[in-house]
């Protein structure tokens, strides 16, 4: 757990910029929160960050730990990677839902893409937010609770790569992340997908 008033507390700017306040009373009830992230330094930073904002902060960095957490604290709220090492933080989302339904829960990801947004939303996710994020990025993704009309469409088609980059992680979605069987519905050799896969997505 992490304290509002912890002698480490800094600010990163390469991840956040911290804004929030203490609570002026400690002893109130605070909202519980868990970080999975397997970013120990990015988890870290951003616990504290939401610890200076009122939360409960818990931080895991494995699906296995970070199951056995939310079954002890049945959080408020959840902050989940989308790629935890070798795993998809989306069976984690389906986890923690069935745990509890009421959680809100936010996918954050370095890779994002449609396919995996669309996934992340019908688990049960509240919001998808692709990094760089700051706190203040999810303390307004937490308040959201309704959609927005007015979100601007693109004017411009997506390029061919981008094409691609969306083709290929619908396909990985569909074969539950296993990158064998994708490699072999896409008719491309294993290396070739992972490297791929490695790849920032291509701007929209």
């Amino acid at each position: 757990m992490y304290s509002c008033h912890h002698p480490d507390f800094v600010q990163n700017k390469q991840y956040f910029t911290v804004k929030g306040e203490c609570p002026v009373n400690d002893s109130m009830d605070h909202p519980s929160l868990l970080i999975v992230d397997d970013d120990e330094v990015f988890c870290d930073v951003l616990a504290r960050a939401m610890t200076k904002r009122g939360f409960d902060t818990t931080c895991t960095h494995n699906i296995k730990t970070a199951i056995e957490q939310a079954e002890s604290l049945m959080p408020e709220y959840a902050i989940i990677d989308l790629k935890l090492s070798n795993e998809s933080g989306l069976s984690l989302v389906e986890k923690i839902r069935e745990l509890d339904p009421g959680t809100r829960i936010i996918v954050l990801t370095g890779y994002a893409s449609i396919a995996t947004a669309v996934e992340a939303i019908k688990l049960g996710a509240t919001h998808y937010l692709a990094k760089p994020v700051d706190a203040n990025d999810i303390m307004t993704a937490f308040e959201r609770t309704t959609g927005n009309v007015d979100t601007p469409i693109s004017p411009h088609p997506l390029s061919v790569e981008r094409l691609e980059w969306e083709y290929i992680h619908r396909i990985l979605m569909e074969n539950d992340n296993n990158i064998s069987v994708t490699a072999k519905a896409l008719n491309m050799h294993r290396r070739t997908l992972q490297r791929k896969l490695s790849k920032k997505p291509v701007q929209l």
